[in-house]
Order: C-alpha cells, then structure tokens, then sequence
C-alpha cells in the first residue's frame, strides 16, 4: 500500500464514524503513469480537463514519462546507499507523485496549469512543491506570461510593481495565519525577476473567457516554514494595467472568483 493510499485508507476509517460523509469519500484516484521498484513507485495524474486536450496531453505525457523514468532510477539509486541502515527503515515505501490541473482557460487559448510535486522517502514528513505551466493552443507549445506585457526585464517597471504587489499580498496572509511573529525573510527576499518569483499562472475571472490577473503559487519551504504549507499570491489585473501589451489588455478583465481563494493548503 502506498503511503497516499494508506492516508485515504485511515481517512476512511475516521469516516466511517459519519455515515452522512463517508459515502462522499472519493476514490483514490488512478494513475495514468506508473512505475514500481522494490519498496518505491513514481506516479503522475492528469485532471479530466487535461485528458480532453489531446495535444496539451500528448505534450506532458511525453515529459511525464521521462521524469518517472529519471525519478525512479534516481530513487532505486539512493536506496543502495541504505544497506548498512535497519531493515525497518531500509524497507519503508517510498513514493514520489506528480499532478497536473487546469487552473484555468483564457480565450479559449492559454491554459494555465497547477504542476503538484509529492515525495516521500521515509523522513518525518513528505515534501511537496509547486511549478506552473502555460500552454497555448493555437501555437501548440508552451510559453511564458510575456506576450502579455510591453516588457518584463528583471528589476523593471512591471517586474518591480509586480514583485510589490506579491510581497504585499504574501505579507498579509501571514499575518492573518501568525499575527505575533510573522517570518517575513523569504518573503522580503523574493526578487522582481521573473524566473526567480516564483510560480505563475493566469487567475480565472468572473468575465467569462477572461483572466482576472496572476496568480503565485508557493509550496512549503518557499515563503515559510513547512508547518505554514502553502501559500497563493495574488495579483489583480488593475494592478498590471500600466505594463500590459496589446494581447494583455485582450485578456484581463473582471474579477478573482472568491472559490478561487482557497486559502492555506
């Protein structure tokens, strides 16, 4: 049993207590990558949004395939290195995950994609993390936010004001989870550079086929400690107005849906 399927299993077992929940409990989901060693297994998951987009799917089932193969090898490898440890320790499941979801679709264009990273190896908690990916339809690749800003030169106008407003917007949910002694370091630390900010994708919107501005996605580590999980920073396409170009202005309208604000993951 894989330590996901065991935390669903006790899940499970809790609610049973509650006949009114327990039948809503679902399904662990099925991966649509795997691969097995001994004592370890590499999984990756797409959303059902993902499964309808044949290219977008082609495109991350290619790269998906190479990282388990990579993971799995790197893992078997680390696991030689154990041979001296125990064999209750040596032999604990590992298992090393990875999910795609559509955060959102703007213009019937750019798919904004949630990357989750989830590994276990045996240590006092597992380690997640968060990347982003955007993909466009009509030119069949993935690419960067850009096109949508005259400029985004590390330390510029746009990069500056967005760094700000993300600062800003991180500080302040800190302070509602910590009021007394909000670490503030990492978050202060973040730089006005687009491939060190942190990662991005276009927020949904009220305004049907519109994005309602970026969206920052930190894991554990990222902006805080562990015990603090995640964090989403927010940034409103008012705020971006001033640096956008031609095809941003097209896309960012309307406002943050309030299910889009989860919270503290």
């Amino acid at each position: 049993m894989t330590i996901r399927a065991f935390h669903q299993s006790l899940l499970a077992a809790l609610l049973l207590a509650l006949p009114c929940i327990a039948p809503a409990l679902a399904a662990e989901p099925k991966p649509d990558i795997q691969l097995k060693a001994k004592y370890t297994e590499v999984a990756v998951f797409f959303d059902a949004a993902i499964k309808s987009d044949a290219p977008l799917l082609t495109n991350l089932t290619a790269g998906s395939k190479a990282w388990a193969t990579k993971t799995l090898k790197e893992l078997a490898a680390q696991r030689k290195e154990m041979n001296d440890l125990p064999a209750d320790i040596r032999n604990r499941p590992w298992e090393s995950e990875r999910s795609y979801t559509q955060s959102s679709l703007v213009s019937g264009r750019y798919v904004s994609i949630i990357r989750a990273d989830y590994n276990y190896t045996g240590g006092a908690h597992p380690n997640r993390a968060n990347d982003t990916l955007l993909w466009d339809r009509q030119a069949g690749k993935m690419i960067s936010i850009r096109p949508f800003f005259a400029e985004l030169a590390d330390g510029g106008p746009a990069m500056t004001a967005i760094r700000d407003a993300v600062v800003a917007d991180l500080k302040l949910e800190k302070k509602k989870r910590d009021n007394d002694n909000p670490g503030m370091s990492l978050v202060d630390a973040l730089e006005p550079k687009l491939l060190k900010i942190g990662p991005v994708s276009l927020a949904p919107s009220t305004s049907a086929g519109k994005s309602s501005g970026l969206s920052f996605h930190y894991g554990p580590y990222a902006v805080g400690s562990y015990a603090e999980g995640d964090y989403d920073a927010f940034v409103p396409w008012e705020k971006l107005k001033p640096y956008l170009s031609a095809e941003g202005n097209a896309i960012f309208a309307g406002e943050r849906p309030k299910d889009d604000d989860k919270g503290p993951q």
